[in-house]
């Protein structure tokens, strides 16, 4: 398959946040034309390979409880469709053998398009993508302040700003990153060192 080509993508978590946070970076991989669709319940999952087989089932393994990977490939059979193990925790390594790939939530964009070149086999391409413009400090500081879950309000007496020169910033930020979400906004700043897990698990 070639980049160029639709990809639907399936993404099965529970989270949210984590969730639509990886569809947004998938939508937006340079060279792809990626339709992501999330689902946050074995259920749900169930019924969407029921009504049609995906590209590439991206997994949590604990999704579910316990995602049981071969008998979900004995229910529904697809010699095409790829398995990705989705890590949010420490895993043992041997659980994910028969899987065919795995990312965790740190994973850059660069790393993820790469693994999905792999997984498709498809030669990398020689041009690079243009770099996203430059956050500045204040809107790497807001970013931070939007995952953490702050309103407007919050963010500006925080910063001590005012509420339409927070927005100003905030139309800024999506503009640059092509991120039009906070669960998006969260994956950035998680994979770009600017929060840790730890301080928005809460918001999981």
């Amino acid at each position: 398959m070639k980049s160029s080509e639709p990809l639907r993508i399936v993404i099965a978590e529970t989270s949210v946040i984590v969730r639509s946070g990886i569809a947004s970076l998938l939508r937006h991989l340079p060279g792809w034309n990626i339709h992501p669709v999330e689902v946050g319940t074995m259920e749900m999952l169930n019924e969407c390979f029921r009504m049609q087989r995906a590209d590439l089932l991206v997994v949590n393994p604990s999704f579910g409880g316990w995602f049981d990977l071969a008998a979900f490939k004995e229910a529904y059979p697809a010699a095409h469709t790829k398995y990705m193990a989705l890590l949010c925790s420490v895993v043992d390594a041997s659980l994910l053998e028969d899987y065919d790939e795995r990312i965790s939530i740190y994973e850059t964009a660069e790393s993820l398009s790469g693994k999905l070149n792999a997984l498709q086999h498809v030669p990398l391409e020689v041009e690079q993508p243009v770099e996203p413009e430059a956050l500045s400090q204040r809107e790497r500081e807001i970013i931070v302040c939007v995952v953490k879950g702050m309103t407007n309000k919050a963010i500006a007496e925080k910063l001590f700003l005012s509420i339409h020169t927070v927005i100003t910033h905030r139309r800024n930020i999506a503009r640059k990153l092509q991120i039009h979400s906070p669960a998006g906004l969260a994956i950035y700043a998680i994979v770009n060192k600017l929060v840790k897990l730890q301080d928005i698990e809460g918001r999981l």
